[in-house]
């Protein structure tokens, strides 16, 4: 396997963790959210959830791809069933 490939997957899961972490901040941010007279207002804080909900999304698509690209196969070692193969001596 490529090391620059390793460290891209690394960065990759690196980055899904973040956005994960942000977006579950964002999410607690919506369900302590306080109005102006300090009570828990559950109305009042919809763009954090909003927020949470698109980047929980962006997350749940990257780690598709980033979990795709784990199961690849080697392509160098690919054979195509119409190959001629190595000749016969």
């Amino acid at each position: 396997m490529d090391i620059t490939s390793s460290y891209t997957r690394i960065l990759a899961l690196l980055g899904l963790a973040i956005f994960g972490t942000i977006a579950a901040w964002q999410f607690y941010l919506f369900t302590t959210f306080k109005g102006t007279d300090g009570v828990v207002d559950v109305q009042g804080g919809t763009i954090h959830l909003w927020v949470a909900i698109g980047i929980g999304l962006v997350t749940c698509v990257g780690a598709f791809f980033l979990i795709s690209s784990f199961r690849r196969y080697n392509r160098q070692n690919e054979m195509h069933i119409t190959s001629h193969g190595s000749p016969l001596r």
